[in-house]
């Protein structure tokens, strides 16, 4: 009986201490599992799989639309042509346009900013799936829904590991 009485005291102070967990996790604002994002791309883009693979080890569920008319789904979709890059995702209302940091799509979507989203036009050697010998710093650009223009946040691009 003593047995069966330590289990169940371990039991409730197991289900007590990951429920306070829990509870410190959405208080602190961080994403549930797994937030999908739909990833428009083109099916024989590499730098879009390794980009999405980046987003898949920071927490996120990718759906991937493979299309061979990308143009036309970014014109659907509202992503401003100057802005445009290889593929583009949307989560929660928001467009994250090109090799995106995922910290920064967590960033917006933990904090529901008046953006349209985030974009990282063309493709800056050194962003997210775009990692290689040269990299270079880059500009992560906010559109907010009044369509004003700027920059949201600056990295220095990282090296192929």
């Amino acid at each position: 009986m003593l047995e069966f009485i330590d289990r169940r005291a371990f039991l409730v102070r197991a289900i007590a201490v990951t429920g306070a967990g829990l509870l410190a996790t959405r208080e602190l604002g961080a994403l549930p599992p797994a937030t999908r994002v739909t990833v428009y791309k083109d099916p024989q883009c590499g730098c879009c799989k390794a980009w999405n693979t980046a987003m898949t080890k920071a927490g996120f569920a990718i759906d991937v639309r493979d299309t061979a008319d990308l143009s036309s789904v970014k014109t659907s979709l509202g992503v401003p042509e100057s802005l445009a890059s290889c593929h583009t995702g949307v989560a929660g209302g928001y467009l994250f346009e090109g090799h995106v940091p995922p910290d920064l799509v967590q960033k917006v979507l933990r904090e529901r900013p008046a953006l349209v989203g985030l974009f990282v036009p063309g493709m800056p050697a050194g962003a997210p799936g775009m990692e290689g010998p040269s990299p270079e710093s880059f500009q992560i650009i906010a559109v907010s829904r009044d369509g004003r223009q700027y920059v949201y946040a600056s990295r220095a691009g990282k090296a192929q590991a």
